[in-house]
């Protein structure tokens, strides 16, 4: 049995949901949300700041400061209790509330900011306050998840080589973005391994990830409003975007089946149903990776008024019986995402 003496030494590495029965097509889904921070930011937060521990840029004395939509927020939070170190973190108003309390409660102090730049966004606006922050106390260290090294190498050495020792015959990856940190280090992984993956990323439509213009997001965790410094998108073979909405029903459909998962899980295995639907997937072996569970998203998610007001009652249709199935499935649901 496991015993650990500090939190970040737990990670559940090889946890997988079979979706077919759910989906209709074969998909084996990455739980990445069971450790003590909730999230696959972990890997990146421990590798972030052990890196710089190694380096020496942190010391006993250091502040460190981060910019996170909630869950990299959290995992640093999570660390810097553990080591002993004060973390401040910089998020905006679409962070849910129960990450920031989660933060808080961890002992971090927690800045929000509500009001964007005008070329910048709200991710603009956190930026701006962290260099502001920096150049005013020569103690903060930014450990800058966005253009750090780190952030991807913590998925080249743990994530990506979990998923091939799991499956030895995976044909496709489905993976969500952000900073593109998980992204970046499993594209670059596989693309060396002893058999070629299409790696497809999923990105919310609003996000200026691949290039769009930004527009509306309100659900955190994937996709940002400035192309991401760590992309290359020379390892990606394919991107999909997906509706806000869809991330919604399928994130409901799914706790319907008493799988209760986050907002950036629910993009990720909608746009990979989306794939799915639009190729042959006889003796395919794809896998997704869900990013965190749903705990943090009652308030947002999986409240019907925060639903309703956002984007329209239409979301929250019951479904019409689908083939085959005695379940009930939403007439017309976006890219088959009846379950």
């Amino acid at each position: 049995m496991p015993v650990i003496s500090v939190p970040h030494a737990f990670n559940e590495e090889d946890l997988y949901v079979d979706l077919r029965q759910m989906l209709g097509q074969p998909l084996f889904l990455k739980c990445e949300g069971f450790n003590f921070a909730g999230s696959i930011k972990l890997k990146a937060a421990t590798e972030m700041v052990e890196s710089a521990e190694r380096r020496g840029t942190i010391t006993r004395d250091s502040i460190l400061v981060e910019s996170s939509s909630g869950n990299l927020g959290v995992a640093l939070s999570m660390i810097a209790a553990s080591k002993g170190y004060r973390f401040v973190c910089v998020t905006d108003s679409r962070c849910n509330l129960a990450t920031r309390l989660m933060m808080e409660a961890l002992g971090s102090k927690v800045h929000v900011v509500s009001e964007g730049t005008a070329d910048g966004g709200l991710l603009g606006a956190r930026l701006a306050l962290v260099r502001d922050m920096c150049a005013a106390d020569p103690h903060c260290v930014w450990l800058s998840q966005y253009t750090n090294a780190d952030n991807w190498k913590a998925h080249y050495y743990r994530t990506a080589p979990a998923i091939a020792r799991g499956f030895p015959h995976l044909d496709v990856l489905f993976i969500g973005v952000g900073t593109t940190g998980t992204l970046m280090g499993c594209a670059r992984w596989f693309r060396n391994w002893h058999r070629p993956v299409r790696i497809v990323a999923v990105d919310a439509v609003g996000s200026a990830v691949f290039g769009d213009p930004p527009g509306r997001r309100m659900i955190p965790g994937l996709g940002m409003s400035v192309r991401p410094p760590l992309l290359d998108e020379a390892y990606v073979d394919e991107a999909v975007r997906v509706e806000e909405a869809d991330t919604i029903r399928t994130c409901r459909s799914l706790a319907m089946r008493g799988f209760l998962f986050g907002g950036s899980t629910g993009t990720v295995v909608s746009g990979a149903k989306d794939w799915l639907d639009r190729h042959d997937t006889r003796g395919l072996t794809p896998v997704a990776i869900a990013p965190d569970l749903g705990e943090r998203y009652l308030d947002t998610i999986y409240q019907s008024n925060w639903v309703q007001g956002l984007y329209g009652e239409d979301v929250l249709l019951p479904e019409a019986p689908t083939e085959g199935d005695g379940r009930a499935g939403r007439a017309g649901a976006s890219k088959g995402m009846a379950f």
